[in-house]
């Protein structure tokens, strides 16, 4: 450890500039641009979305599964081999390239996307490990909750900051150049900041394991593995604390993953929906380094910090809860009532194109689609017809319909109406959808939005082929009359938002110290944890009822304020509980449980919706996981753990 304060600083900033690297291909590839990439572009060749979401999954469960089995053993490789760094700069180069080659990846090259992408993720999850194995040889044992904290407030704000510029690339570029340069930049982005880490962190010089002579690298790390498992009760306070992180890092990654998917089910408008993410990962960047100071035993206001939190964990649900309740619904948000079906029009729901509500003319028929074709479990009907005249008229309740149908080389133009008069485009042209493609391919969605609210006659009309269309099938499956959308005032959303937070700031400032000066000397990192998951349990309850725009919001700003430092301080517990001369080995098992972790929430939080049919139960679920892991947590003694680590650490230094 460094004892000039000048170098130590230069560290710890080198360090955590990684995570603003690497943040970019978790907001950019993993979350916003290259999954909608992959379904419409590089997947439109595949039959369905579907199938291109299946393939998408698998290309996730394969890189998640190759870097869980090699994380502990490269992990302690580089204990042997004293070589985090270079293990680390192999890993970056085999996620920056794959993430950069992705510029290459256009419409049907869904294999091409796949490869790269399971490359650039094995190369994400394999770099994370190195990079966190070396934050106890960077770190100062009292500023490890701090320096963590730090990291994943500067992942925020990275990632957040180039996800806008893509943003904007992906806005104004033409065709799919967008989204490609927005790869190529990520891959860019994740190289260039990784140079500090290399310039300014140096090579631990410990080592857990000395090489004998005869013995390879690979032999020694897997003998040292064996011996740690038949070593596990000592080591059993870390081990106790795992099984605890495995089971409440679920929870926190399954709210994260379900959030967009659950506004949507909850009608909330997609623009706002994004804005709410964005909101998120920078707010997420204060809370981050408030969460790291709480257990700081040095550090100043932290009575305040406490007070702060407090104030949010009571005033963002209790003015949310009533701002629904009080506000007017065009303030709120409040979800309106369904659709109806009425007499003449087709409310709120599901209609396959064979309904009795659906009107066709001209020589239709029923085409069934075998279930293996689209990844169903029954047989799909379309309806189809090659008539030059072919008409289907929808007359419905409501705003907004959304078409399931299918392109092919036979397919043709579908001129589109809404009462009677051609519906235009943002250019303000008549709208026609072009179903002709190479590929043969079912399950497209497009959305028709009218003016207003009310009963509206949609109409699909036939118009044959044309120079770039041979065709003339039109192919349709189903037309769902969309729920309406609550409205809220975003303006005065937000406004209130930063109405609670001046008021908590003045609170803390004014009250943090007198009443919570002695609860913020019981604070250390385990309770910090703990207090982040009573927050996200309140998070879970809430969630069940929530009913508004505004609630969506508030809700929203809660999670930013524990998402950051629950994890922060979730990763500097384990680096004080770990040996730093065995840190590529544990910090490997710390990986494999956060891969673990991505699986066991989403699987009940599916069985559940399907079970209940609705995502309000599934989202309630979600607080077992922070009630077990919680009272996991509770039975972990640090104390011991650390001490552990300690003896382990003066051993190998004897």
């Amino acid at each position: 450890m460094p004892t000039d304060d000048a170098t130590y600083k230069r560290r710890i900033k080198a360090w955590t500039m990684y995570d603003w690297a690497n943040s970019a291909f978790a907001t950019t590839i993993l979350a916003a641009v290259l999954p909608i990439y992959y379904s419409k572009v590089a997947g439109a060749t595949l039959s369905s979305p579907a199938k291109a979401t299946t393939y998408w999954t698998l290309g996730v469960s394969l890189s998640l599964l190759i870097a869980a089995v090699l994380s502990p053993i490269l992990g302690t490789i580089s204990d042997v081999m004293h070589g985090k760094k270079r293990f680390l700069a192999l890993f970056i180069g085999i996620g920056a390239i794959g993430t950069g080659l992705l510029v290459l990846v256009d419409t049907g090259d869904w294999l091409l996307a796949s490869l790269l992408f399971i490359f650039a993720k094995l190369g994400f999850n394999g770099a994370n490990v190195f990079y966190d194995s070396l934050l106890p040889h960077v770190a100062r044992p009292e500023d490890v909750d701090t320096v963590s904290t730090r990291g994943y407030a500067m992942g925020y704000l990275g990632g957040g900051l180039l996800l806008l510029i893509n943003v904007v690339m992906i806005q104004f570029l033409p065709g799919n150049w967008g989204p490609r340069l927005s790869f190529l930049s990520v891959g860019l982005w994740w190289a260039l900041f990784s140079i500090p880490i290399f310039r300014h962190v140096p090579e631990p010089l410990t080592a857990s394991t000395t090489l004998v002579k005869g013995l390879k690298a690979v032999t020694t790390s897997f003998q040292q593995i064996w011996n740690t498992i038949k070593d596990i009760r000592r080591f059993r306070q870390l081990f106790k604390y795992l099984i605890a992180y495995l089971i409440y890092i679920d929870g926190i990654g399954t709210i994260i993953s379900v959030a967009a998917i659950y506004g949507a089910e909850l009608g909330f408008d997609s623009v706002k929906l994004i804005l709410a993410l964005l909101l998120v990962q920078f707010v997420g960047i204060p809370f981050s380094l408030i969460f790291g100071r709480l257990p700081n035993k040095n550090a100043k206001r932290r009575p305040q910090f406490l007070a702060f939190i407090v104030f949010n964990l009571i005033a963002l649900p209790l003015v949310g809860i009533l701002g629904a309740h009080l506000l007017p619904e065009a303030v709120s948000g409040k979800r309106p009532i369904p659709y109806e079906t009425t007499a003449t029009a087709a409310g709120q729901g599901l209609y396959p194109a064979t309904d009795s509500r659906v009107q066709s003319t001209g020589g239709w028929q029923t085409n069934s689609i075998p279930a293996a074709l689209l990844d169903s479990e029954t047989d799909v009907s379309y309806l189809i017809s090659h008539a030059p005249d072919a008409r289907l008229d929808f007359t419905f309740n409501g705003q907004e319909v959304v078409l399931l149908y299918s392109t092919g080389p036979d397919h043709g133009l579908w001129q589109v109406f809404l009462d009677g008069q051609p519906l235009l485009d943002d250019e303000s042209k008549p709208l026609v959808i072009n179903a002709h493609s190479a590929t043969r391919r079912y399950d497209l969605s497009e959305t028709f939005t009218a003016p207003l609210s009310g009963e509206h006659t949609l109409s699909l009309v036939n118009a044959g082929a044309d120079s770039a269309s041979q065709g003339t099938v039109i192919s349709v499956h189903s037309l769902e009359v969309l729920p309406p959308k609550p409205a809220g005032s975003l303006g005065i959303i937000i406004g209130l938002i930063t109405l609670v937070e001046l008021l908590g700031l003045a609170f803390a400032a004014l009250l943090g110290q007198p009443l919570f000066s002695s609860i913020a000397e019981t604070i250390d990192t385990r309770r910090g944890i703990l207090l982040a998951l009573l927050i996200y349990a309140i998070i879970a309850i809430w969630g069940f009822f929530l009913d508004s725009v505004i609630e969506f919001w508030f809700l929203a700003w809660m999670v930013a304020v524990v998402q950051g430092g629950s994890q922060a301080l979730s990763r500097s517990l384990f680096s004080s509980m770990s040996p730093a001369s065995k840190s590529g080995e544990f910090f490997g098992l710390f990986g494999i449980m956060e891969k673990f972790s991505s699986f066991l929430g989403p699987i009940i939080f599916a069985w559940a919706a399907v079970t209940f049919d609705s995502s309000r139960p599934a989202v309630l679920s979600l607080i077992l996981f922070f009630i077990i892991g919680g009272y996991l947590l509770t039975r972990v003694n640090v104390a011991e753990g650390r001490q552990v680590a300690q003896e382990e650490d003066a051993l190998v230094a004897v």
